[in-house]
């Protein structure tokens, strides 16, 4: 059988693995392809997050494509804004730009007749031989539920959902969340307030990594000498690898290193004993993800900040009131509450062979096989699905191994040996199977409440070494698949 047309790609998302998989389809020689976009712009996280202090936690030398290293960064880990003008130059110089669709929010995807079927909320169709969803994984913020939300007068907004028109200049702020996005935030606006409540459920370790800034000499030496760069993110690459990425999975011994770094920074910062009381977790460390910030501790403690661990009973007009029957009154209310991290691909309405909703076959949780591909959604792949080494590396590199992968996957369709491919139930559920046992072993699992977490307390995430991760994505197990005519 050969294919006689070329087969068209519908990529959903232009976030960074979305560019990425566009630009390596079309270097691989694919001609149809088109992007989906729901936002006016691309950029994914880094379009929707503008709060002040945004950074990533990843250094800027290795939070980038591996074949478009940057000599510009300003820092050792970058301002959101940066990276986000990073993505805009790639998909610039690869000529993706014009490959995108804008204003494009998929609501439903149907395989029928061995195609895609897309359905758009604008009311226009599209039909794609394969779908990949490069919608990412925090892109459904969360609202806390707390009774009385909506009765609050002053101006309130999710850190997702960044409102520039609100002054905070001498106002009294309440910040909703004590993670990475709360830990970034309080730096940045302190100094700016009149008053600055923290509302904390849960404190967080916090690795006192600095962030300084590259000099001109440096970026120069950068640019003249590419090599340099190179070295950089092998050497980010196997600095991550050996400590952080070890220590999650039982290497009790990084575990240990690296839980006196984050103990040594709460003693050595925070000299006053109630306020150190309330910033002390009461979990392993590393078991939520691991926060850097060598600035938080010394802005919680400005005259003006303050931690409130009292639970919050409601919203009220006038503020928050607390279970013990006080009122903390605020001007501005922000909530640091995060995202839904296990919605994927969906609210979209995904409707596989014989009528399978994705729905319905997450329902006990989201699988899928080797993070790719669902049994039952013939030619519909996942880029950072379920159980992805989301973890602390950085997503760009975990993207790239994926997506070498999906394109061998892709072969057997090219080249007309079948017209449609996915994951044997039996080889997805030992996967997950696998992956079920193996995490017993690792730190996720040791008693904390985090976003890493399923509706079933299983962490989504890849619970091996990252050399394993390299080496199952080198090249499928085509064995693993059913191939479709």
């Amino acid at each position: 059988m050969t294919n006689p047309t070329p087969l068209r790609v519908a990529i959903i998302g232009a976030g960074m693995s979305g560019i990425l998989a566009a630009i390596k389809l079309r270097e691989a020689g694919f001609t149809e392809v088109r992007i989906f976009e729901k936002a006016v712009r691309l950029g994914g996280t880094w379009r929707d997050n503008t709060y002040p202090g945004l950074t990533c936690d990843v250094p800027s030398q290795h939070y980038c494509y591996s074949f478009e290293l940057n000599a510009e960064w300003s820092r050792l880990f970058s301002p959101g804004a940066e990276i986000l003008a990073y993505l805009e130059s790639v998909a610039t110089k690869h000529a993706v730009t014009g490959l995108m669709q804008f204003g494009k929010e998929l609501v439903k995807a149907t395989f029928r007749d061995h195609e895609w079927h897309l359905e758009f909320a604008d009311g226009t169709k599209a039909i794609a031989d394969v779908v990949i969803a490069a919608t990412g994984v925090l892109h459904h913020p969360v609202l806390p539920e707390i009774a009385g939300r909506e009765a609050f007068a002053g101006a309130a907004f999710h850190t997702a959902r960044w409102d520039p028109n609100v002054d905070l200049n001498g106002k009294r702020v309440g910040i909703i969340g004590s993670g990475s996005t709360a830990i970034q935030l309080v730096p940045a606006i302190v100094d700016q307030v009149s008053a600055l409540t923290l509302f904390q459920r849960t404190a967080q370790w916090v690795l006192p990594l600095p962030n300084p800034p590259f000099t001109e000499e440096q970026k120069t030496h950068f640019r003249q000498h590419p090599d340099t760069m190179s070295h950089a993110y092998q050497q980010w690459l196997d600095r991550i690898r050996t400590t952080i990425a070890r220590a999650v999975i039982g290497d009790r011994e990084q575990l240990e290193k690296i839980a006196v770094a984050c103990w040594d920074n709460l003693t050595n910062s925070v000299p006053d004993p109630t306020l150190r009381a309330k910033l002390t977790p009461d979990y392993q460390v590393a078991c939520k993800r691991l926060i850097m910030s060598e600035t938080f501790y010394a802005a919680i403690q400005r005259p003006n900040a303050h931690v409130e661990t009292t639970p919050i009973e409601r919203i009220e007009p006038r503020g928050i009131r607390l279970t013990d029957g006080q009122l903390q009154e605020l001007d501005v209310l922000i909530y640091a509450t995060g995202f839904d991290a296990h919605r994927f691909v969906r609210p979209v309405d995904v409707v596989g062979s014989a009528g399978l909703r994705l729905e319905d076959a997450w329902q006990a949780a989201p699988k899928t096989h080797r993070s790719l591909s669902i049994p039952g959604f013939p030619n519909f792949f996942m880029l950072i699905g379920p159980n992805s080494p989301i973890g602390n590396f950085s997503l760009i590199m975990v993207a790239e191994l994926q997506l070498a992968y999906l394109l061998q996957l892709l072969a057997p369709l090219r080249d007309g040996t079948c017209r449609a491919i996915e994951p044997t139930p039996e080889a997805c559920a030992a996967f997950n199977r696998e992956i079920r046992d193996a995490m017993k072993d690792t730190v996720w699992v040791s008693g904390c409440r985090s976003w890493y977490l399923d509706k079933n307390g299983q962490p989504i995430l890849w619970p091996w070494t990252l050399e394993r991760f390299q080496h199952e994505m080198s090249a499928p197990n085509l064995n693993e698949y059913a191939f479709l005519n």
